[in-house]
């Protein structure tokens, strides 16, 4: 007679239910089988299940031990069915005796081997099948269960060990189902601020509308500008993660093994800043097993790239997609996954090798060559795809020995706030959130402009060579400007400042 209870496998940032069932049968002594598609360490789990039923002091089969991870034609990779195997083996034996469904529990968890239990990577999309499929308890390692409560309708049960869970089965000892936790989107320290900025106010109002639409931007100056410093101040004034949003974040932190141990909810917006020198699956996922890449955890935040005419060529083509989807299509040998990605993207470079061209005070020493060799680097499609070009000028001493500062980042918040909820309400049937996330068809239903407007943007397409991309992209920033203003329609005035962003040489 088999025994069956029930696991769950990770796939890509979502979960598929696992039925993990034993038996024995007749051939070798001691022989211990898992069948299903396992990895190398699935397949580890028979010694890691052995040693702690035996380290628990429950007998373990002599006869030969048969595991089946069904659907057989899924991959299983990870410790996470260590648990499941665990029970399933003590079920059959008869070492359990309780009143519960296993057809409505789950369990999750790798073994140590004295029989603790440790924590696993992926647990709120196992709890989010879970509960989806109709579970009424979920057995999880005592480090995953706040995380596992995100989702409210099932019971989570937090483990120490195999010897907690069978006591706990048989009555001997109640564990107590993890509580709701609260969590404070509010309250959130700020790093950098915006006032500790000294000059700069052109780039300081980019960047404001930049972070109130979504919308790409792209700064260019010498070394020292201060670059990179406006760019760390973006997260702070962003408007606060909604619960959604972070359950997103969430989710795609949570399969990459990138929560902390104390973190069980991400509730600030993501700052993800890669080196120049990152591969193309980190910055875009993949891997044997495809796992989420820089691109993926900048979602709903910020994907800060310093340096970005330092990226190889090839490395920056993978943006192209997402930029334009929000999303990334990664196709390996294990399978194809999608993986969301609409985040803002913060690039930051130097006009030329040697950083000084343009620069008043100190003169450029690269080639014309040089110059138009690292300018390549930076394809037309790319360029396109960002909606803010701004040049960030080296700032005077008078303004950076000013004792007063700039203003405070909690005062740009609010303004950045009332235009996302104007946003909010007019993208409320279309299941969008930004301006930048329009379509064309959303573009020609909200950026309606008047005749001046169109003679403008027709002066512009004709003189500026503007591609139909750009085009949409140039309404998309001046409906932001728009709601910044206040502004129901938009007016000449807000498209005469989304061109002036266009890079001079578009």
């Amino acid at each position: 007679m088999s025994s069956k209870v029930l696991s769950a496998a990770v796939i890509g940032l979502d979960a598929e239910i696992v039925e993990v069932e034993a038996d024995t049968t007749s051939g070798q002594l001691g022989t211990f089988a898992v069948v299903g598609l396992p990895d190398a360490a699935v397949s580890e789990s028979r010694e890691r299940v052995r040693t702690a039923i035996n380290n628990s002091d429950f007998p373990f089969p002599k006869r030969k031990v048969v595991i089946n991870l069904a659907p057989a034609d899924l991959r299983k990779y990870g410790p996470s069915y260590d648990l499941p195997i665990a029970v399933s083996i003590l079920l059959l034996k008869g070492l359990i005796m309780t009143d519960l469904d296993f057809k409505k529990a789950m369990f999750v968890g790798e073994l140590a081997l004295n029989g603790e239990l440790r924590p696993i990577h992926g647990i709120l999309p196992i709890a989010i099948k879970a509960s989806e499929a109709g579970m009424e308890h979920l057995f999880v390692p005592k480090e995953n269960a706040r995380e596992a409560k995100l989702v409210k309708n099932i019971k989570v049960i937090p483990l120490d060990s195999i010897k907690q869970l069978i006591s706990h089965l048989d009555g001997k000892e109640t564990i107590e189902a993890t509580k709701i936790s609260e969590f404070n989107f509010s309250n959130q320290k700020i790093q950098f601020d915006m006032a500790h900025i000294r000059g700069q106010e052109h780039v300081k109002r980019a960047m404001e509308i930049s972070a109130a639409g979504a919308h790409n931007m792209m700064m260019s100056g010498p070394p020292g500008s201060g670059k990179t410093l406006i760019a760390r101040t973006m997260p702070s004034i962003l408007p606060n993660l909604k619960l959604e949003e972070a359950l997103e974040v969430t989710k795609i932190y949570s399969v990459s093994g990138e929560l902390g141990a104390s973190t069980s909810l991400v509730v600030s917006r993501p700052f993800r800043s890669p080196h120049h020198t990152a591969s193309g699956a980190a910055l875009v996922g993949g891997g044997a097993w495809p796992r989420p890449g820089e691109i993926s955890l900048a979602h709903r935040g910020v994907l800060f790239l310093d340096e970005f005419g330092e990226f190889p060529r090839m490395i920056l083509e993978n943006l192209r997609q997402p930029l334009e989807d929000g999303v990334i299509n990664i196709s390996r040998a294990a399978g194809n996954l999608s993986f969301p990605a609409k985040f803002i993207l913060v690039a930051a470079m130097n006009p030329c090798p040697c950083g000084y061209l343009g620069d008043k005070e100190k003169n450029c020493i690269c080639s014309q060559t040089q110059v138009m060799n690292y300018k390549k680097k930076i394809s037309g499609p790319i360029i396109d795809r960002i909606d803010i070009h701004i040049e960030v000028p080296r700032v005077k001493f008078e303004k950076l020995s000013e004792a007063a500062g700039g203003e405070k980042s909690a005062d740009i918040k609010i303004r950045i706030e009332k235009a996302r909820d104007i946003q909010k309400q007019r993208f409320k049937d279309v299941g969008i959130l930004t301006n930048s996330e329009m379509s064309s068809e959303n573009v020609k239903q909200f950026c309606q402009v008047g005749d001046d407007s169109k003679q403008l943007l027709k002066n512009a397409v004709e003189q500026m060579h503007l591609s139909a991309r750009v085009y949409f992209r140039v309404l998309k920033l001046s409906r932001t400007i728009a709601d910044l203003s206040k502004e129901e329609q938009i007016k000449t005035a807000h498209i005469a400042e989304a061109l002036q962003y266009r890079p001079k040489d578009s």
